[in-house]
C-alpha cells in the first residue's frame, strides 16, 4: 500500500466513503486529459470536512494539492503524492440584490449565467472561462477587458493549518494572474462578488458576442489547458509564437495549435512530458527570435514519471 494512503487511514475512516478515491487517474479530471495517479483524491461536500482534511494533513505532514476542474493545469506523468483536494461538490451559487455569493467549486461560467438571469452586469467577461470560481480567484482570471479583481469583495478561506479566515478586497494582492491565495496557499471556499443592475438583453448580447469570439478563435475541438503563456508587456504571446514559425510544431502527441498559436493541444495521446517539452521548445524559439522569454500562465503540479530501471 502507498505510504501516504497508509498514513491517511484514520482520515479515510472519518470521511464519507464516496468522498475518497485511492490511486485515482488524474487524466480523468484535467482538460488536457493528461496526468498520472493521485495517491488520495478527496472531494469533500462540506466546509467542516474540508477543514478536517487540512487539519489532519497539517498535523501529519502530508502534502495537499488543490485541484479545481483541471482547466488551467498540467499534471505531470508521475502523478500527485499525498492528498489531492477537489472542491467540485462545493458549487452552490446564491444571489441577493447585486451580490453573488459563490462556492469555489462552482464554475465561473455558471456564475456569469446566474448573474445574467438576475440582470446583473460585471461578469460577462467570464462567460467563456472554463475554470472554477476558486481558480478564477486564485489566478485573478480575466478576459476581454474584465477581471475578477473588478468585482470580488470578500472570500472565506482555510489556511494551511486548517483555520477559517475571511479576507477583504484590500487583502487579495491581485496582480496579473496572481493573488494572495496562491502566495499563501489559502484554500478559498466561497467568495462574494458585487455586480451592478443592468439590461438583460444587453448583457446577453455581450455574452453571446464573447462566446462566438472564443469559439471562432480558440481550438476547442482538442484537449488543452487553455492559453499557455502570459501576455508579455505590450505584446501578444500568440503573435510572437506565430511569427516564430511554430504553429503546427509537434512533440509526441502535443501540438502548437494551428488555429491559435497561444494554445498547445493534445492531438494524439500526449503525455505531460510531451506537453512540457513543447512548452520549453516554444519558449526557447521565441526567445531566440525576439529576445522575449515567455512566462507560463498554466500551473504545473505533480511529479515526473520515475524510470523503473534507475529508480
Amino acid at each position: 500500500m502507498n505510504e501516504y494512503i497508509q498514513r491517511c487511514e484514520a482520515l479515510i475512516q472519518e470521511l464519507p466513503h464516496d468522498a475518497v478515491r485511492q490511486n485515482e487517474p488524474i487524466y480523468k479530471h484535467t482538460y488536457t486529459q493528461m496526468g498520472g495517479l493521485a495517491d488520495l483524491f478527496i472531494t469533500p461536500t462540506t466546509y467542516d470536512d474540508t477543514q478536517r482534511v487540512l487539519k489532519f494533513a497539517h498535523r501529519n505532514n502530508i502534502p495537499v494539492t488543490l485541484l479545481g476542474n483541471g482547466s488551467n493545469v498540467i499534471v505531470k506523468d508521475g502523478g500527485i503524492r499525498g492528498i489531492t483536494l477537489c472542491l467540485k461538490h462545493l458549487n452552490n451559487i446564491e444571489i441577493t440584490d447585486t451580490q453573488v455569493v459563490a462556492q469555489t467549486g462552482a464554475t465561473i461560467i455558471g456564475a456569469s449565467r446566474e448573474a445574467l438571469a438576475e440582470s446583473l452586469t460585471g461578469l460577462e467577461f467570464a462567460c467563456g472561462i472554463p475554470g472554477t470560481v476558486g481558480g478564477a480567484f486564485y489566478m485573478n482570471a480575466g478576459a476581454y477587458g474584465g477581471q475578477i479583481a473588478d468585482v470580488l469583495e470578500r472570500v472565506l478561506v482555510l489556511t494551511e493549518e486548517g483555520d477559517f479566515l475571511t479576507l477583504g478586497k484590500d487583502e487579495f494582492e491581485f496582480d496579473y494572474r496572481k493573488s494572495v491565495f496562491s502566495k499563501k496557499q489559502y484554500i478559498a471556499l466561497e467568495g462574494t462578488m458585487t455586480l451592478e443592475k443592468g439590461d438583460v438583453v444587453q448583457i446577453k448580447q455581450k455574452m453571446d458576442e464573447l462566446t462566438i469570439a472564443r469559439e471562432t478563435k480558440q481550438p476547442l475541438e482538442y484537449p488543452s489547458c487553455g492559453s499557455v503563456f502570459k501576455r508579455p508587456p505590450g505584446m501578444f504571446a500568440g503573435k510572437l509564437i506565430q511569427e516564430s514559425g511554430l504553429q503546427g510544431t509537434r512533440i509526441g502527441g502535443a501540438e502548437v495549435s494551428k488555429k491559435h498559436a497561444g494554445f498547445i493541444v493534445n492531438v494524439d495521446g500526449s503525455t505531460a512530458s510531451d506537453y512540457m517539452n513543447l512548452v520549453r521548445h516554444v519558449q526557447e524559439k521565441v526567445n531566440e527570435t525576439f529576445g522575449v522569454m515567455l512566462e507560463t500562465e498554466v500551473i504545473t503540479i505533480g511529479e515526473d514519471l520515475k524510470d523503473p530501471v534507475n529508480d
